[in-house]
């Protein structure tokens, strides 16, 4: 007789997904690696972080559904999934508006120059 395992009611195979379909997701995810840095090119202002966040977010996705199997495994994940990725969004969403209360009370040039800072701490 079997032993109960964790692995619930998974075949004794791993789950081999089609080539085609990993090689198509590891081209999105090169594209999606060329569009953030292509970003970095464009002042979109405030947009910015959150061109940068949605990329991840459709990056860590990607990755999530196709290399870590999400895609084929039990719904209960998948909430498990979206819920976390809410939290994570409300999460940088509140860290983000704090940083609106803050700002006015920064002292406007008290932070040291980042290139004489760094020439500064570079060994002789």
């Amino acid at each position: 007789m079997r032993r109960p395992t964790l692995a619930g009611n998974h075949a004794d195979t791993a789950h081999a997904v089609p080539l085609r379909i990993l090689l198509g997701t590891w081209g999105a995810l090169i594209f999606l690696t060329w569009a953030t840095v292509a970003v970095t090119n464009f002042q979109l202002g405030p947009l910015n972080i959150v061109v940068a966040l949605g990329i991840a977010v459709i990056k860590s996705t990607l990755v999530a559904l196709f290399f870590m199997h999400l895609r084929w495994d039990k719904p209960f994940n998948a909430i498990v999934f979206v819920s976390a990725l809410l939290f994570v969004f409300l999460f940088i969403t509140f860290a983000l508006l704090d940083t609106k209360q803050y700002q006015p009370t920064l002292i406007p040039g008290y932070a040291p120059d980042m290139p004489a800072a760094a020439t500064e701490a570079s060994p002789s």
